[in-house]
Formats: C-alpha cells, structure tokens, sequence
C-alpha cells in the first residue's frame, strides 16, 4: 500500500507545474506592503478561565483600568479576579485601506490563562514599528472551541483556546502612507526571485501592452514604465487591472522537499537523477526478556529467584543492486525508486545518498 501511495504522490507531481499563473499571484507592486501593529490589552467576561493572582501583568493592568473609572484601589490589596486575561492583540492592515475602516485582528494570552472562550477585549490601542497609533480594537473574541477542566482532573479540549480572533475588530484611525500616484514609472517585485521568472514577465507585459514598458532589472525587480494615457489616478487604477491579469509561466527550482519527521517527500517537476547503482535494505534486531522463576528444593535453605532470560532476534531484509537509468520525467523517476519496493522514510534516506553522490540533480532541502 505505501509503495502504491508513493507511486500516486509522485506522479500527480509529474503534471506539468510550468502553466500560466496570473501576474497578481506571483508578484506585488514594490514599497506597497501590509502594515503590521501589535498592542497590549485585557480581555474581560471569562468564565474563571483568566489570569490567576500570580500573574502581575493582569493584575496591575485591571487597577491601572479602572482608575480612569474614578476608582483608586490600594497597592496593598491583592485583585483576585479569575475573569480577566492579559493578552497581546496583533494585526496587518491593507496599504490601502482608508481611515474608518475595520480589519480583523488576532489575540493572544500572555499569562496562565486556561482559555478566552466568552471572553471581550476592551479598547486597546495598535501601533506600529514607528510607535505611532494606527488603529483601535475591541470586540468580542472568537475561537472556534473550548477547553474544560473539571475538579477530578479530567481535561477536554477541542482546538486551541489561547489564541482567539475579533472579525472586523479593528478601526484604522491612521491613513497609511501610500503614494500610488505621483510617479510616472512602478515597480513590481517577485515574491520568489528568479531571473528567468523576471524575465519572462517583462516580456508578457509587452506583448500583452504592444509596447516596451516593462524591464527586468534583477532577478526580482521590474520596472515599468506607465503609458501617457493612463498616468491619470482613474488610468493608473485601470493600467493596474490590466497588469495583474498578464499571464506569465513562472520558471521553477529542481528541489526536494522532505520531512523526516511525518515521513512526507515533495518532488518538484524539473528534478532530475543521473545513472546510479542503488542497493538499500533494513537491519531489525529485537531483543526481548522473559523472567524465569528459579524455586530451591523442598526443604532446603534456597531462595526464590527470579532469572531473566533474553532473546535476541536478527532479520535482515534482502536487498539487490538496482541500476536507475538516467531520468527525464518525474514518471520516470517514481519507477526507479519504486522498482526498489522501499518505504516513503526508506526513500528519504536514498535521497540524501544520492545527494551525496551527486546523482540527484535538485536542492535537497530536509524539514
């Protein structure tokens, strides 16, 4: 069954990865990125799942709180409340989103908390790298399960319960600084560098345009120049509509991906083996114990012992010399390394060889 599992992984990678992907997928316009805000906040209404009075961010937290309210508490008297939670809220805001408008923001305990189920967070400030406010959140959190604890010990738990999520829980009270619509040229950059890739989309863009505006300059920047006609605001809006749905055939690296751990091997489509001599096989040995009661004879001064007694147990599976040819297609090579019958974690283990022996003409890349 694993063989066969091999077999059908390896060639639904073998179905040609080099089609036509829009540009918006690959790339985004250079200097235009989302902008990440984090902030420190409480989280209310939990039902004893809170921060216990050991945790002395929550605590201090809550009087500083409630001194706004007008109400002053002593130094000296200890907050024992269970239904309130330290957390830290975090958040990326879209370059173009406008003062006014909402976005979804995440929130994380930062104490003992058990969990933030029925838990609201109150208003907390979010600000950026340059320590400047750019938004507010507040809401009530969701986090699509639960965790329960009963006196006895006994614990039930379904997803995560720490980590919890406000939609449309923010107000961006800043505008970004975005300049869309000064420049007579824009930049795009590609999410993976490669030159081929840069090259191939500076082509597409003026075929698709019937004009030369477009200039790979590295392997992940490209200049483009915008036409007269459309350096308008409402003209660079309909130039950059044009300009994502250009179809460009991305270029792609000959690498394998393996993880050790899970056992998973990922083959991408341009990798390739050279001829090489592959012999692999499995040394198991098993050693077990059976305890062994020893009784003295009748009326004699021994002792009852206990002897164990080991087995030890070799097997050795049978393993062959296979030569595997030169490969030119992931079909290819799916049978070669099938023909040896191994085990997806028996296959990690030739990968690395034959990248050691320079027959495996990709990156080896392990998790």
């Amino acid at each position: 069954m694993k063989q066969h599992l091999i077999v059908l992984i390896l060639i639904l990678l073998s179905v040609p990865s080099t089609a036509a992907v829009r540009l918006k997928d690959i790339a985004q316009i250079e200097n235009i990125s989302k902008k990440q805000v984090i902030g420190y906040g409480l989280v209310v209404g939990l039902d004893g799942s809170g921060d216990s009075r050991r945790s002395l961010m929550a605590n201090q937290s809550l009087k500083n709180m409630v001194k706004h309210f007008g109400l002053t508490l002593p130094n000296t008297v200890p907050m024992r409340v269970k239904n309130v939670a330290a957390v830290m809220v975090t958040a990326e805001i879209s370059p173009f989103l406008k003062k006014g408008n909402s976005f979804d923001v995440q929130v994380s305990s930062m104490g003992d908390a058990k969990s933030l189920e029925g838990g609201i967070l109150l208003l907390t400030p979010l600000i950026g790298n340059d320590q400047h406010v750019y938004g507010h959140a507040q809401g009530a959190i969701s986090i699509g399960g639960f965790n329960i604890e009963t006196n006895g010990g006994e614990k039930i738990r379904q997803n995560y319960a720490l980590v919890g999520r406000i939609p449309g829980g923010g107000i961006l009270e800043k505008n970004l600084d975005t300049d869309f619509s000064s420049d007579s040229s824009l930049y795009i950059s590609l999410r993976e560098p490669d030159f081929t890739t840069a090259f191939r989309t500076a082509q597409a863009i003026n075929q698709a345009f019937g004009n030369q505006i477009a200039q790979a300059l590295d392997a992940g920047h490209i200049k483009i120049e915008i036409p007269a006609q459309m350096k308008t605001p409402g003209g660079r809006v309909q130039f950059m509509s044009q300009l994502e749905k250009v179809e460009v055939t991305p270029d792609e690296f000959a690498r394998v991906v393996v993880n050790e751990r899970t056992g998973t091997i990922v083959v991408g489509s341009n990798v390739t083996i050279s001829q090489a001599a592959i012999s692999h096989g499995n040394l198991n040995v098993e050693v077990s114990a059976q305890p062994i009661v020893s009784q003295p004879g009748p009326f004699s001064r021994g002792q009852t012992v206990v002897v164990p007694q080991t087995q030890t147990q070799v097997n050795l599976q049978n393993s062959k010399l296979t030569v595997v040819n030169q490969t030119a297609s992931i079909q290819d090579l799916a049978k070669a390394l099938n023909a040896l019958g191994v085990t997806p974690r028996d296959m990690i283990a030739i990968f690395q060889a034959l990248k050691q022996a320079g027959a495996l003409k990709a990156e080896l890349i392990i998790m």
